[in-house]
């Protein structure tokens, strides 16, 4: 295989093309503000196995189904409780993936043989366009998993898309570039198929921000929904990743800007916040394998919210691959 057309200016005959090649079967990688995403048309059994080719995922591994508007829910859910109208209408577009009980829609080969799926509406000017005009064409859905190798380091830029897949993609498919993702971190999952709201995976929506909104618990009650992201080990670069521990010489090093650089040691990211900590933290890690390195120490932001999201990544990235 040939790599897929690498789109720099996203403008509306570019998107229009981009919806008129998922409707025909092929895939698009697209910029949201989590990561970047593989999309295919969610109805497609063809076009979404080739997502799960490209990617080298686990066909029992669901995929996220991104929507134009909270309007599309009920096309694919059925069963949608109250509360996931309120956090669906204080958080999207945005970081927030609910899981609700599957349409007729939602077939087996997007939702990896669950009776549930997973959607969300991307908050991204380029992703909100391209679900817009895929519309226009009769689509319903774009399904779009993170654009890398399965378990690897999700990619945040469109560079990163090319460098983890482009060699998988057919020459027809297209990488939309659409700058560096503004979170860095995926999506907070959350199962809305019982009578509270339960988290699956965490991300920049959180127990707090949920809880206000459904004015419910959190439910803390365990799961054997499958999602994605899920995995003891997962976004893992090349590189051995060292959780809050001193480096060494020769090994890099990401942490807080307050955090100083030993001797001889990478600095790969010095973020000043937790936010800036989530949005770099896939790029440096990337940086860390460019460069090489056989190692790489991380000094985890601590606290609740953002910090809990970092820290679930870095753990299932420090088990390795």
């Amino acid at each position: 295989m040939t790599a897929g057309e690498f789109v720099s200016n996203c403008t509306a005959d570019a998107l229009t093309s981009a919806a008129q090649l998922l409707k025909a079967g092929g895939l698009v990688a697209l910029p949201t503000e989590t990561v970047y995403g593989l999309g295919a048309d969610a109805t497609n059994k063809d076009a979404v196995a080739r997502i799960y080719k490209v990617k080298g995922r686990p066909a029992d591994h669901p995929l996220i189904v991104h929507i134009h508007s909270m309007q599309s829910l009920a096309d694919w859910a059925d069963e949608i409780p109250s509360y996931a109208i309120s956090l669906a209408r204080d958080f999207w577009p945005g970081p927030m993936t609910l899981v609700l009980k599957r349409s007729i829609l939602a077939e087996d080969f997007v939702t990896g043989g669950q009776p549930t799926v997973g959607l969300r509406v991307p908050d991204h000017v380029i992703a909100l366009a391209l679900l817009s005009e895929f519309a226009k064409t009769g689509g319903k859905g774009i399904a779009a998993p993170s654009a890398n190798r399965f378990g690897h380091v999700s990619p945040t830029t469109a560079q990163a898309v090319q460098d983890e897949i482009g060699e998988y993609l057919d020459t027809q498919d297209l990488i939309l570039d659409g700058g560096p993702s503004q979170v860095g971190v995926e999506s907070t999952i959350i199962d809305c198929t019982s009578d509270a709201p339960r988290i699956l995976r965490p991300g920049a929506i959180t127990i707090e921000m949920i809880e206000d909104s459904t004015s419910l618990k959190v439910s803390s009650a365990g799961s054997n929904i499958r999602v994605s992201g899920s995995l003891e080990n997962h976004y893992a670069p090349n590189a051995t990743v060292n959780l809050n521990r001193t480096p060494i010489a020769g090994e890099g090093f990401i942490a807080l800007a307050d955090i100083q650089t030993p001797a001889n040691v990478i600095r790969l990211a010095a973020p000043n916040s937790v936010e800036d900590f989530a949005r770099v933290m896939y790029a440096a890690l990337r940086a860390g394998d460019a460069q090489g390195l056989k190692s790489v120490v991380v000094t985890e932001p601590v606290g609740d919210g953002l910090a809990l999201a970092i820290r679930d990544r870095l753990m299932r990235a420090s088990k390795g691959r």
